[in-house]
């Protein structure tokens, strides 16, 4: 992977909203829904092409998992076992 996985979910993010803010910017804490206007849509969107960026197949995540990822951290914190898992 070319870039860290904060870094790479930053930038998917970026990508998916409205105003295409510096990732940089974007804080790990913040709510997507309430911060960032994110639709369902977009955070499937996003969801999908961080899974991808990152090589992890979004097979690893149930509903709840989903459900579950309200902020970047979230879905960082959610998706680094399985990026550490492939070594």
């Amino acid at each position: 992977m070319p870039t860290d996985l904060d870094t790479l979910a930053r930038e998917q993010l970026s990508r998916v909203l409205r105003d295409h803010p510096d990732p940089v910017a974007l804080d790990p804490a913040e709510d997507l829904v309430q911060t960032y206007g994110i639709t369902s849509l977009n955070k499937v969107l996003f969801l999908t092409s961080l899974c991808k960026a990152a090589e992890v197949g979004l097979d690893k995540f149930t509903e709840d998992d989903l459900a579950g990822m309200r902020t970047l951290g979230n879905v960082v914190d959610a998706l680094r076992p399985h990026v550490a898992r492939k070594g």
